[in-house]
């Protein structure tokens, strides 16, 4: 029997090989990736494993897709959920950018610490927002939907091994390897010819809308590995002559405690695609759709510490003080060879890290950043495309995007907070003493 986390790790590796043959370049930014982290261990010993094993760190990726309709979404959701994954975070795009973004996100990954060790294979998922007036009139509108009704992402075969798959955790040797055959089939990049009228249509409004509603089929938009240097990849991707984005999105490299996300890429390649003409000739042509991420991920910041890194105010450089302001999320831990004067630990996290009673470990900040993902997609698109900013937008909001995904959209925040309150009981249990987590310094 094959496990869940087993078919997510066999799936990520098939994949990333499957976009390797078709995206050449992604194979140097893996192997360049690679180079670096493994100076970065030498040079760093254990402090570069301080935010994951380099077993964990070398494997890790994730992926991109876009699809059109919520059924759609809701049928990812399915084979997604075959590997353990769950829609966290809401993401809205569409203000987010000076280029025409018609898309709301979210990101299906393990949510468990177990399970994100093992794999944490992540897909930043992005649903086409067809009923937004600002960038699809009711004519394109009608058209829209109506070609996206008449197409199939997934076959009935894959999902109903999915479903499989998510109700008994687990899949018998051939029922696996039928579902991964499948399951990277459906996300290959389909060799059908593209309408090119169609497409282009599309493309006037946003070149993300035409990737999504102008082809018959949905695929791998971009492969992230991640990084320990981004700078120093970010450099190395360059000299051996491959055209990078103009900068590394998120923040600023932080020598002591980085924080979120950091994230660049190499620009979308023209990938040659065969096209129909109106009159049914096939011939050559390329789109640009397609593009390598890297991502360096540091600790996870805490409401507050997220809305003063939202606000651009700064944040400590430490990870000490990251923990004792309550602005990092980190789980604790008696130290063994505690303190033995006589004295009595308190409930104040930030006197117990400075006696010396609790270590805190970083958690690792698992999630995307909305400005960083629209600053990556506008950084690979070729012009601005259109947008009616005077006409009113629909809300897709966290509870409509819920209910298209047919299952519950899960907060980040909330996800960090209960791994940090398992610690802190642990803590309180071994020392007998009370932590309030609402109360204590370095956890308000």
């Amino acid at each position: 029997m094959i496990r869940q986390w087993q078919l997510r790790a066999a799936f990520a590796a098939r994949l990333s090989e499957m976009y390797g043959r078709e995206v050449p370049a992604y194979t140097t930014l893996v192997d360049v990736s690679r180079e670096v982290n493994e100076e970065v261990l030498r040079a760093r010993g254990a402090d570069a494993e301080r935010l994951g094993s380099i077993s964990r760190v070398t494997s890790e990726r994730h992926g991109a897709i876009r699809v059109g309709t919520p059924e759609e979404l809701h049928q990812v959701a399915r084979v997604f959920g075959a590997l353990g994954m769950r829609p966290v975070g809401h993401y809205d795009l569409r203000d987010t950018a000076g280029s025409a973004l018609p898309v709301v996100s979210t990101a299906f990954r393990p949510v468990t610490g177990d399970e994100l060790a093992r794999n944490p294979f992540r897909v930043f998922t992005s649903l086409l927002t067809v009923d937004d007036p600002r960038f699809f009139d009711a004519d394109l509108r009608s058209r829209l939907t109506a070609f996206l009704a008449a197409r199939e992402l997934f076959p009935p075969e894959l999902l109903a091994l999915a479903e499989r798959a998510e109700a008994e955790r687990e899949l018998p040797d051939a029922a696996a390897e039928r579902f991964l055959h499948l399951a990277v089939r459906a996300f290959e990049l389909s060799p059908e010819p593209v309408d090119r009228a169609w497409y282009e249509t599309l493309a006037r409004v946003s070149a993300v809308a035409a990737d999504i509603g102008g082809v018959r089929s949905t695929h791998i938009n971009h492969l992230t590995p991640r990084v320990l240097d981004i700078d120093e990849l970010y450099r190395r991707m360059t000299a051996r002559g491959i055209e990078m984005i103009d900068t590394i999105q998120g923040p600023p490299h932080r020598p002591g405690a980085d924080v979120l996300l950091r994230q660049t890429s190499f620009r979308a390649l023209a990938e040659p695609r065969a096209m129909r003409a109106p009159d049914g000739r096939v011939t050559r042509g390329s789109l640009r759709v397609r593009f390598g991420e890297v991502e360096a991920r540091g600790i996870a910041l805490t409401r507050e510490g997220r809305a003063r890194y939202d606000r651009a105010e700064p944040l400590p450089g430490t990870e000490h003080e990251l923990a004792v302001q309550g602005l990092g999320f980190f789980t604790y831990h008696v130290v063994p060879d505690r303190p033995s004067d006589g004295g009595r630990p308190t409930a104040d996290i930030g006197a117990l890290l400075g006696q010396g009673w609790v270590r805190a470990e970083p958690i690792v900040y698992e999630d995307f950043l909305p400005r960083s993902a629209a600053g990556i997609f506008q950084s690979n698109l070729s012009d601005r495309g259109s947008r009616n900013s005077g006409l009113a937008s629909d809300a897709y909001d966290a509870a409509w995007l819920a209910g298209a995904v047919g299952r519950e959209v899960l907060d980040p925040f909330t996800l960090y907070e209960r791994q940090r309150a398992r610690s802190l009981a642990e803590v309180a249990d071994a020392l007998g003493i009370a932590i309030n987590p609402l109360l204590a310094r370095g956890v308000s």
